[in-house]
């Protein structure tokens, strides 16, 4: 995963032209150290990247990471120490908490997710609701939390959904369309009762997303598939409900709000 090319990016956005305080209040050579700790639990994703806000805008920082992505943090814990220019760390301190925040707390949602489902071993996915122009980043920080990444773009895989199987006429329309120009290709197909879950099935495709369906409907579609083809369970996935989606014997629960609805881990930059 190349950040470079985001991280400067990010950098332009931020520091334009200049810092403008911290050019005019800090001298030019003095030099401190600092680190960035945790103010509550989670699960820290977003070391390298953090590192790498600092290195890239003066590669004379030392940064030091003290734990491993995917480790579990508590209140007090810290997660890296600087050395180095004093202006370079109050520059870039926003950045670097920004991605750590947001990464950090991506990969804490996902592993709440996650400790739900895995004793039933059901595979968390992520989804395409993702902030445009950070997608790998969010999809990784959902990898270290535990879950796997779904697709990660249009080209990357079919999945037939509703308003696709209302142009085509049907889902056997669809898929036979798909099967003509991508012969191979994995097919998943959206189905929202079980009418279209029979079609599908009929269809012949490799997985069936039960899209926003009854808990009562779920258990019918799984008799009815009986292992012949991957189920997927989506909406209406919450904290407290995935447990009861993961246990009706289903391969896969997506759940969007892993990279949408995730809150900001709380961390700050402390000069020592």
């Amino acid at each position: 995963m190349n950040t470079r090319n985001l991280i400067r990016t990010a950098l332009a956005e931020d520091v334009g032209s200049g810092d403008i305080t911290t050019d005019t209040i800090v001298p030019e050579g003095l030099k401190v150290k600092a680190r960035i700790v945790a103010g509550e639990t989670g699960v820290v994703c977003g070391l390298p990247l953090a590192r790498e806000v600092f290195t890239v805008f003066d590669p004379e920082m030392e940064v030091k990471i003290l734990l491993n992505e995917g480790d579990k943090i508590k209140k007090g814990t810290v997660l890296l120490k600087l050395k180095g220019s004093a202006r370079t760390v109050l520059t870039c301190e926003r950045l670097a908490l920004n991605l750590l925040q947001m990464l950090s707390g991506i990969a804490t949602l996902t592993s709440q997710y996650a400790k739900k489902t895995r004793r039933y071993g059901v595979t968390l996915l992520d989804t395409r609701k993702t902030t445009p122009g950070l997608r790998d980043i969010e999809k990784y920080a959902v990898t270290v939390g535990g879950g796997q990444n779904h697709r990660a773009g249009l080209y990357d895989g079919t999945l037939i959904k509703d308003n696709h199987i209302k142009i085509a006429g049907s889902i056997a329309n669809a898929v036979n369309a798909v099967k003509v120009k991508y012969p191979g290709e994995l097919i998943e197909v959206e189905a929202q009762n079980l009418k279209e879950v029979e079609e599908a099935l009929a269809a012949n495709i490799d997985v069936i997303m039960l899209d926003n369906m009854s808990i009562k409907d779920m258990k019918k579609a799984v008799r009815l598939v009986n292992k012949s083809c991957r189920l997927e369970i989506s909406g209406g996935v919450n904290l407290k409900t995935v447990e009861k989606f993961a246990k009706l014997g289903v391969d896969y629960i997506s759940v969007g709000a892993l990279t949408h609805s995730a809150k900001s881990l709380d961390l700050s930059l402390d000069i020592m």
